[in-house]
């Protein structure tokens, strides 16, 4: 199948990378072309507009910032709407609101073409490494054509449902989830450290046993070494995430006060000039309220 990938940030270059690499024609778009070249040099071909790189293709992956991106991308002046064949299929794997997942759907529908939301679970290192996650949701038949280069891009994926905005859902309640982890982390390590307990032995205790998943391992580490720059995930989009999720809870009259604590912590942050560092620095505000200062190991 030939396929087109849009959006090559570090987590796009990573999955276009390993689409070329089990043997997928791609044709690939970034907003900044000179993303594209490492791409073109292991043997894509490049386009100059979305709608050039849908052209032709049977399945268009778009890896965006936020919804006003991906709405430019897909549905704006040569957009990838414009040049997707009757029968193709756009699947989104960007970090998008439910509502527009659902604008999508509608959108291809009314061009006769597919529409599946496809997004990932994973930082860049595991988008390089084929360890990414996928909670897919679309029309059967949609998931099953696109399958194989979803099975490409990851180590396993989940079908959440049939209406594509159900994958939106699932993948906004993950990210709030992991900021809950983080929020916790961060409390446990600044009680620990106030209290006398080196946080680090914390950390080995419960990560080796109640807590021996990757999640805590992966943020307990990084709150420990405040290892927030360069960004895996950038901050800003950790509190787009949130408020999407906030978005979610409101139209679905399902209170979600955690998050509304984290949006605080997100916002507090953003205050204290942080807007370029990992989302895990909010971790530093838990430290800062114990008075233990930015690091708690």
């Amino acid at each position: 199948m030939r396929v087109a990938f849009l959006g090559l940030g570090r987590m796009g270059s990573a999955m276009a990378g390993l689409l070329l690499r089990h043997g997928f024609a791609v044709t690939v778009w970034n907003r900044s072309p000179g993303a594209c070249a490492p791409l073109a040099a292991a043997g894509a071909r490049t386009a100059a507009t979305p709608a050039e790189a849908a052209r032709g293709a049977g399945a268009v992956f778009t890896m965006l910032a936020d919804d006003a991106a991906l709405r430019a991308v897909a549905l704006g002046a040569d957009g990838l709407a414009e040049g997707l064949d009757e029968g193709a299929v756009h699947v989104s794997m960007s970090t998008i609101s439910v509502a527009l997942s659902a604008e999508l759907a509608a959108a291809h529908a009314a061009r006769g073409q597919g529409y599946a939301a496809a997004p990932v679970f994973g930082r860049p290192e595991a988008a390089a490494a084929q360890k990414l996650f996928v909670a897919a949701a679309g029309p059967p038949e949609t998931l099953e054509r696109v399958r194989p280069a979803l099975e490409a891009m990851s180590q396993r994926v989940f079908v959440m449902g049939e209406a594509a905005p159900d994958a939106n859902l699932v993948k906004l309640s993950g990210n709030f989830l992991i900021t809950c982890v983080i929020e916790g982390l961060a409390e446990v390590f600044a009680l620990a450290q106030k209290g006398g307990v080196e946080p680090r032995k914390l950390y080995e205790l419960f990560t080796e046993t109640l807590f021996a998943a990757p999640v805590y391992k992966t943020y307990g580490a990084l709150i420990l070494d405040d290892a927030v720059s360069p960004p895996g995930f950038a901050l800003p989009l950790g509190l787009k995430d949130n408020r999407l999720l906030l978005q979610a809870g409101e139209a679905l009259a399902a209170p979600l006060p955690f998050a509304s604590i984290l949006r605080d912590r997100f916002l507090a942050s953003l205050a204290a000039g942080e807007a370029g560092l990992d989302w895990s620095a909010i971790a530093r505000r838990a430290a800062e309220d114990a008075g233990v200062g930015k690091k708690t190991s």
